[in-house]
C-alpha cells in the first residue's frame, strides 16, 4: 500500500492544498469523551515569491544569464522551491547551467545523500495536534532543535474540554478496553468531585486558595485538580518545525523501534508532508509491521 492509498485509509483528506488526518471523538457509556488516534491538521506552510529576485540577479554581468533563474518553466512545491534556491545561493548557480527546476529531485537527491541538510531548515510546517496523551508529549517535545511548542494548559483550561486518550494496545474491546473506560470515568469524575468542592469551601470562606479575583480563582481550582489526571489525558498542540527537523522526528518516530502511540502520529505527519512535499520526502519507505501497525524508513538519515 502506498503512503497516499493509507492516507486515504486513516481519513486523510486535502483543503486548499493543505492535508489534514482527523480523528473521531468517542463516549464511554457513562459520556466521558475520548479518542483512539492523533489528529493530525496542516494549518501553515511556506509561501514563496520569486519575481522580487529578478532585480538582484540583473545586478550581475548578464552574459551569466542569472536574471533567467525566475523563469524556469517548471513549477515546484514552495518547500522545495525555498529549500532549493537556498541551497544554490551558497554556490551563486543561478545560470542556464545550474540544475532547473525539472531536475530537482535529483538535486535533493544529491543534498540528502551527502548529509547537508542545513538548506531544509528554511521551509517551516506548523500542525494543530490533538487526541494526544500528555505521555506522548513529554517524549515530543524533546525535539527542540528547529521546533516550536504551544501546549494546551491544564492551569487555565476548564474541565468541560477534559478530554482522554486510548492507548493502541487497549483498543480490541477487551479487558484492557474495560479498565480504561472505567479508568477515564473515575478520572473525570474524581476531577469536576474535587473543583467543585475546592470552589465551594472558598465560597463559604474558607482560603484553601489564594486568590483575588475569580478568574485567578479558577485557575487555582484547575491546578489543583489536575493532579488527580492520568498521562492518558488528552492535550492539544501546535507544533512549528523545519523540513530538517520534520525528518528527524520521522526518521526516530515513525521507526519500527518507537512506541506504539507516538509512531502512530509520526507516521500521520509524514503522511501529510508527503502529499505537500513529494519531492523533500519522497526518499522514505512504507512499511506494513505485523501487528497491522506502519513504520517508516528512509536510506538518508541525519540529513
Amino acid at each position: 500500500m502506498t503512503p497516499q492509498d493509507l492516507f486515504k485509509n486513516f481519513g486523510g483528506k486535502i483543503h486548499n492544498d493543505f492535508p489534514a488526518v482527523n480523528a473521531p471523538v468517542f463516549k464511554s457509556p457513562q459520556g466521558t469523551p475520548y479518542l483512539t488516534a492523533p489528529g493530525v491538521v496542516l494549518i501553515a506552510r511556506p509561501n514563496i515569491e520569486l519575481s522580487g529576485v529578478k532585480s538582484f540577479l540583473e545586478g550581475f554581468d548578464h552574459g551569466l544569464g542569472f536574471a533567467s533563474y525566475v523563469d524556469d518553466p517548471t513549477a515546484l512545491s514552495s518547500g522545495a522551491q525555498l529549500c532549493k534556491i537556498a541551497g544554490q545561493t551558497c554556490y551563486a548557480s543561478f545560470s542556464p547551467k545550474r540544475t532547473v527546476n525539472r531536475d530537482a529531485e535529483r538535486y535533493f537527491k544529491n543534498i540528502m545523500e551527502s548529509g547537508h541538510g542545513s538548506v531544509l531548515e528554511h521551509a517551516n510546517y506548523s500542525f494543530l495536534l490533538y487526541g494526544i496523551s500528555r505521555s506522548l508529549t513529554h517524549e515530543l517535545i524533546r525535539h527542540r532543535a528547529g521546533f516550536g511548542f504551544s501546549q494546551l494548559s491544564q492551569r487555565y483550561v476548564s474541565g468541560r474540554v477534559l478530554r482522554f486518550v486510548e492507548r493502541p494496545e487497549f483498543q480490541d474491546g477487551g479487558k484492557f478496553h474495560q479498565m480504561f473506560l472505567e479508568r477515564i470515568d473515575r478520572a473525570y469524575t474524581e476531577y469536576h468531585k474535587l473543583a467543585d468542592a475546592l470552589l465551594a469551601e472558598q465560597g463559604q470562606g474558607t482560603a484553601i486558595l489564594s486568590a483575588e479575583a475569580k478568574t485567578d480563582l479558577r485557575k487555582k481550582v484547575n491546578q489543583a485538580a489536575r493532579g488527580l489526571l492520568p498521562n492518558e489525558t488528552e492535550t492539544i498542540m501546535v507544533i512549528t518545525g523545519n523540513v530538517r527537523a520534520w525528518r528527524h522526528v520521522i526518521e526516530m518516530r515513525a521507526s519500527d523501534h518507537s512506541e506504539l502511540e507516538i509512531r502512530g502520529l509520526a507516521v500521520r505527519v509524514f503522511f501529510c508532508l508527503r502529499q505537500i512535499e513529494p519531492i523533500l520526502f519522497g526518499d522514505y519507505e512504507l512499511h506494513e509491521l505485523p501487528d497491522g501497525t506502519h513504520s517508516v524508513t528512509t536510506p538518508n538519515r541525519k540529513v
